[in-house]
């Protein structure tokens, strides 16, 4: 018996994981189109489960849970929920799912004030307030959107793996392109927390964590990330669950 199952349903990927109220298992990766009732079904297993908890920013995809849930409790994660932290923002709604999980996480996780770092399709900023308000963020386009950019939109470019250069000086196109991308993408990230932290936390100490597919290379080689936690979204759908209980 599991208390819940967490649905992470993001652009890319959609991370499956059960849970008890404390912690959470190993979870499960599979590519969001790919995501699909008899999929999830078979992922069950006729196991118990109390409640789903989702969220998802493909709203095509959510169609998928219902079905599997089999009348228990979905509980869609929204601004409309406890999420164990305020939100001070013009719109509400108009905040992806997953960062306020993210928000709701670093939150109990971390303290407050906090920004995480979500390296995803896009790369997300999200920012809470020593007052344990959501207050904004930033979006920047995902490091593997600008490597298939450049390898789409060019004649002699090759499509890239990415992992960490040499040098910062390529002696062949991967190199000097995985130069550009991992180290400039560094640079991008350093630039925003920096603009952040001095429009909003000039001399306060701000928790900085990263997550999501990325984080390991980009965030684990700058020494302005406090941490890097690979499940930081699934840790504030379990947070989040607790609450709502």
């Amino acid at each position: 018996m599991a208390d819940y199952l967490l649905i992470d349903i993001s652009n890319s990927f959609t991370k499956l994981a059960f849970a008890t109220r404390r912690r959470i298992s190993k979870p499960m990766r599979i590519e969001t189109p790919k995501f699909a009732s008899a999929l999830l079904k078979r992922f069950i297993r006729n196991r118990k489960i109390d409640m789903f908890v989702v969220c998802s920013v493909v709203p095509k995809r959510n169609a998928v849970v219902r079905p599997a849930a089999k009348g228990a409790k979905i509980l869609w994660l929204t601004p409309a929920i406890k999420l164990g932290v305020g939100i001070d923002y013009p719109n509400p709604k108009k905040i992806g799912a997953d960062r306020l999980a993210n928000a709701a996480a670093v939150t109990a996780l971390y303290g407050c004030p906090a920004i995480v770092v979500d390296f995803g399709t896009a790369v997300t900023f999200d920012i809470v307030s020593a007052q344990r308000r959501y207050i904004g963020g930033v979006i920047a386009p995902g490091l593997e959107s600008m490597t298939n950019f450049l390898y789409q939109r060019t004649a002699l470019l090759p499509k890239l793996s990415l992992k960490e250069p040499r040098s910062a000086v390529g002696r062949s196109t991967i190199e000097a392109m995985r130069a550009g991308a991992v180290i400039g993408y560094r640079g991008l990230v350093l630039e925003i927390i920096a603009r952040i932290k001095a429009e909003r936390f000039a001399r306060q100490k701000v928790r900085v964590i990263a997550t999501g597919g990325y984080a390991g290379l980009i965030a684990a080689h700058l020494d302005e990330i406090d941490a890097v936690h690979p499940n930081l979204t699934l840790e504030g759908l379990r947070i989040v669950a607790n609450l709502n209980r």
